[in-house]
């Protein structure tokens, strides 16, 4: 594979390549919403990677290719780089260009090549593992010896403040911190961090993706309702965040706010105790007791904040009725990917109920397989 990325490389860019860097897509256990309010998140990353080829360039110049793309290399000045300039898929990497200056880091000019497998518009993070495979190799590249943490942010800066998407650090950390075998752990307030044994295979589990195949766009504004949403009901209960507000004042606090703002109030607060309630089973090596808590987490994002969709709603349900411990849907919302925790040898027949379901709801087909938690950003030659 590194050889062929090269030879690829070599075809668009006219040299060879100084390396080969990766970085992962997502799921998120149990934590949504949450990241953006200052909450807990428990993210793993998936063995599927964007892969950025790259070399140094001395003029000045970013050139960008995805091997996804339409077959044409988007050519940008490093000095033109600007918020609203770049509206491609381009606009990712670019934005890691942008923020690295903006932070005062002296990464130049360079050409790269993309390919990735991560699937796009599914909530499985796609764009924060281009832009951290893009962070990693910049990193590399100049010297700038940032670590991965501060890779990640470097990452979220480009994805707010460039693609103009404002996504909370999660996906970010997730795709820039994961260690195989393990679950993320993170505050994203203080940003503390702990990797969770997480081992399926010894438990006799999997962890099953079931892409709905209905492409969800954060930057459509729904997204950023949400967060206004939350962000507007701190201040009435004159909280820095939602994070603040404890599980034993949630029902004071509701009777407080409009009712257009309680249930993304309620929800946050629970789901905040649905990741420290999941901690729980794993250090205590519980993890078939997920299942509940993945069951009702997706209960409160589809009727409390109100994110989910008919074919995810549809994915939990059949996945559940054949048998999966627990389910729900994982990322933003507005379609994308539900995860369901099940037993090894149930993984083919509850695959296939889910897909007999969306045939007889006349939806596509979705597509499955199985994910076990994976390594974040690094550079593979």
């Amino acid at each position: 594979m590194i050889d062929q990325a090269a030879t690829d490389f070599e075809a668009v860019h006219g040299a060879r390549p100084s390396g080969v860097w990766a970085a992962p897509g997502r799921v998120n256990l149990i934590g949504e919403h949450t990241d953006y309010n200052d909450g807990f998140v428990l993210p793993i990353a998936l063995p599927h990677t964007t892969r950025v080829t790259a070399r140094r360039r001395e003029d000045g110049r970013v050139r960008l290719y995805s091997a996804q793309g339409d077959g044409t290399v988007t050519d940008l000045a490093l000095d033109g780089l600007a918020p609203g300039v770049v509206t491609s898929w381009a606009g990712y990497p670019a934005g890691v260009f942008w923020a690295l200056a903006e932070a005062g880091h002296p990464a130049g000019g360079a050409d790269l090549y993309v390919d990735s497998d991560v699937p796009t518009g599914a909530g499985l993070s796609s764009s924060a593992a281009l832009e951290c495979a893009t962070a990693a190799a910049l990193n590399d590249l100049y010297g700038l010896g940032l670590t991965a943490p501060e890779l990640a942010l470097i990452a979220q800066r480009a994805e707010n403040a460039f693609v103009g998407v404002p996504c909370g650090v999660m996906d970010q950390m997730a795709s820039a911190c994961c260690t195989a075998g393990a679950a993320l752990f993170l505050d994203t307030r203080t940003l503390e961090q702990r990797h969770v044994p997480f081992d399926l295979e010894a438990a006799g589990l999997r962890l099953l993706v079931i892409d709905t195949r209905v492409k969800h766009d954060l930057g459509d504004g729904a997204y950023a309702a949400l967060r206004a949403g939350c962000e507007r009901a701190a201040g009435l209960l004159g909280l820095d965040a939602l994070r603040d507000l404890p599980a034993a004042g949630l029902a004071a606090a509701l009777e407080r706010l409009p009712e257009d703002l309680a249930p993304l109030v309620r929800h946050v607060v629970t789901e905040n105790q649905r990741v420290a309630e999941t901690i729980e089973h794993l250090d205590a090596g519980r993890i078939a007791a997920l299942g509940p808590v993945l069951t009702a987490g997706h209960a409160s994002l589809r009727d409390d904040f109100r994110v989910s969709c008919p074919e995810t709603d549809l994915a939990v349900e059949a996945a559940v009725a054949a048998g999966a411990l627990g389910a729900r849907m994982t990322g933003g919302g507005f379609g994308g990917s539900v995860i369901a925790l099940v037993a090894a040898a149930e993984v083919a027949a509850v695959s296939e109920s889910v897909r007999s379901a969306f045939g007889s709801a006349g939806f596509a087909a979705p597509v499955t397989f199985t994910a076990v938690p994976s390594a974040g950003a690094r550079r593979l030659a």
